[in-house]
């Protein structure tokens, strides 16, 4: 018999993806939502799901995404993102998976970035694992503001199926998200008082550029893969750029992106890398 599972996800103006989302939960047992006020139409697409709401004020995603899964009526979790779309295949090999998980007590599962509506099955975009799949009850996720990690206490078996990750509608979206985790990396690297030299930031355009594109693989991904990879390259530029202005002026304020507005409508995962290196 199957695991009864619980689907959460945390949520703040996703009404452009939430559809194509919660249209792929049909295999779950409860929806559970957790929003932070959303003013756009997610609300009506949840209740159309039949999702279980719950209100609660962003503080981060490892904060946020704690709160959801305490939520939960069943030990088994699937905690995915409201721009991620899991593929037909992947919810049958789940499913699957689920009849008989022996001693595994959680699961990785494929991800390949859509961007500007082309699938990246190239380059460190696809075919990334990432923790979806748990049971709660061996599972403890950290609580930073961003780039949550999820530790699972036994084994851990990785999926062959995919999900989708719709994460950029447009480049419109994709340079406001750099702009804001830019700003965040920055802020988190001055707090723990790291520096670059002036050097690093003359070559940082170029030289990520050829890694994104060339070593990582990129060029295999057509025009879309050019595109992603100069805008990556200039995420890693902005970001020591702003470090300069901060550790500066120490008078100037950069706005803090922990709010509703910016960065808790971002998938924790992305952008471009870590945002604390």
């Amino acid at each position: 018999m199957k695991k009864k599972v619980s689907a959460v996800i945390i949520t703040f103006n996703e009404s452009y993806n939430l559809q194509r989302t919660l249209k792929q939960l049909y295999w779950c047992d409860e929806i559970i939502i957790v929003d932070s006020n959303s003013t756009d139409n997610s609300i009506n697409i949840c209740h159309e799901y039949d999702c279980k709401i719950y209100y609660k004020d962003f503080n981060g995603y490892g904060e946020q995404k704690n709160y959801a899964i305490s939520k939960a009526k069943n030990d088994w979790v699937l905690c995915i993102d409201a721009d991620e779309y899991l593929t037909q295949e992947l919810i049958h090999e789940l499913i699957k998976e689920l009849e008989n998980t022996g001693e595994n007590r959680g699961y990785q599962i494929p991800m390949n970035l859509v961007f500007r509506g082309h699938e990246f099955k190239y380059g460190r975009e696809s075919y990334r694992h990432y923790t979806r799949l748990f049971d709660k009850r061996y599972c403890t996720i950290s609580m930073r503001r961003v780039h949550e990690s999820f530790q699972i206490t036994g084994t851990v078996k990785k999926l062959n199926n995919i999900i989708l990750h719709y994460s950029y509608i447009n480049i419109h979206q994709f340079i406001t998200k750099l702009n804001s985790y830019s700003t965040l990396g920055a802020e988190i690297n001055v707090q723990n008082r790291k520096r670059k030299p002036q050097l690093l930031i003359y070559i940082s355009l170029p030289f990520y550029f050829f890694k994104y594109y060339f070593f990582d693989g990129n060029f295999l991904n057509g025009k879309n893969g050019f595109y992603w990879s100069t805008l990556s390259a200039f995420y890693h530029y902005a970001k020591y750029l702003k470090m300069q202005d901060i550790q500066t002026d120490n008078s100037l304020k950069i706005t803090s992106l922990l709010n509703n507005s910016l960065i808790e409508s971002f998938p924790s995962h992305h952008i471009i890398a870590d945002t604390a290196s």
